[in-house]
């Protein structure tokens, strides 16, 4: 069974994208809009530029007003970290401000949102709630080893599942003596754990599926489950053997995955779950037209520039000055303004 995610693979809450196209900025199947504020400045990279953000239950999502085609895709899974600082605005001066450090594909991009509206903090409850549930559900989507699965015999539902099939005397190829177990087959993952050991288990959802098919091992017929090997997904690319007697029960047991999983692929369940108080315009009215530039536009290999006004680290040829550190007693680069030793160390141990 391919995974409809091998040609659509799930991006959205991994990467950080710059200026991408509106079939992009579109929202996938399984992600929702949660809320969206009109009058936002993307004070780091568009400063004095009026725009919308909207958060979604798996990105931050900014475009200019005046021009669509400016705009921004900041996954949650790459932020690092959240907090507010004090930021200068074109549009509204000095004024405390969103800062987002991301990382993405070994880089790291920082953002500046400032609500332009004044005496409101709901830019930054919104960011910061959505971020927590999204950092609080990843058993939704993220591949599982040896985690708290299993509660007196019973699998540990998450808010949002539900078990369709329990099945028995499932045995984990793994070994070379192989560990009998249970299958326990819901609406967003597959879950496998020892009968013997329960803190032995797996748990894989759909969305990191790349293929479930039978095949034949040393233990006799076995049902390969195949995760994603991707670098931005936690799911490491897993081969996984399972063994069911008798071959029909083994049968009945794959097309049940493949049929959950046609099923969660159609509207995938991501586990976010946050509700704002004030009721949201529909998603089409907060949708842009989004017009094409009449000029040509030409492929080169060189990295747009959109991506330089975001490094964290600036846009440096150099090193700054050194200094003496008292707490390290050694002598290291001069820090950026707002940044301080323990944040750094806090960023690192992330």
């Amino acid at each position: 069974m391919d995974s409809p995610f091998d040609t659509d693979r799930l991006w959205e809450d991994r990467d950080v994208r710059f200026d991408v196209p509106l079939s992009q900025m579109k929202l996938r199947p399984g992600e929702r809009l949660i809320d969206h504020l009109d009058s936002i400045e993307d004070t780091k990279g568009n400063n004095g530029e009026r725009g919308r953000l909207m958060v979604t239950n798996l990105r931050i999502i900014w475009h200019s007003k005046t021009l669509a085609r400016i705009n921004l895709s900041v996954g949650f899974n790459s932020v690092i970290s959240i907090s507010t600082r004090s930021a200068e605005s074109k549009l509204r001066g000095q004024t405390e401000a969103l800062f987002l450090l991301t990382r993405c594909n070994n880089t790291r991009f920082e953002f500046i949102f400032t609500n332009l509206v004044p005496d409101t903090p709901r830019l930054f409850t919104s960011v910061l709630s959505v971020h927590r549930a999204y950092e609080t559900s990843k058993m939704y989507r993220d591949l599982k080893l040896r985690g708290a699965l299993i509660a007196n015999k019973t699998l540990r539902l998450l808010p949002l599942e539900e078990v369709y099939d329990k099945v028995n005397g499932v045995w984990n190829l793994s070994s070379d003596q192989g560990n009998l177990g249970t299958f326990y087959i819901t609406n967003v993952r597959l879950v496998w754990h020892a009968d013997i050991n329960e803190t032995f288990n797996v748990s894989i959802p759909y969305i990191q599926m790349r293929a479930v098919k039978i095949r034949d091992s040393k233990f006799g017929t076995a049902l390969v489950v195949e995760s994603l090997k991707n670098s931005l997904s936690q799911a490491g690319g897993y081969v996984l053997g399972f063994r069911i007697d008798p071959v029909e029960k083994l049968q009945e047991v794959m097309k049940e995955i493949h049929s959950l999983y046609r099923v969660y692929s159609a509207n995938p369940i991501f586990g976010v779950q946050y509700q704002v108080e004030d009721r949201l315009e529909p998603l089409e009215q907060v949708t842009v037209a989004y017009e094409e530039d009449d000029i040509e536009i030409t492929e080169d290999n060189a990295q747009s520039d959109a991506f330089v006004a975001y490094y964290a680290d600036g846009n440096k040829r150099e090193d700054a000055e050194p200094v003496f550190c008292e707490q390290l007693g050694l002598a290291i680069e001069g820090l950026k303004d707002g940044f301080t030793l323990e944040s750094l160390w806090e960023v690192t141990g992330i």
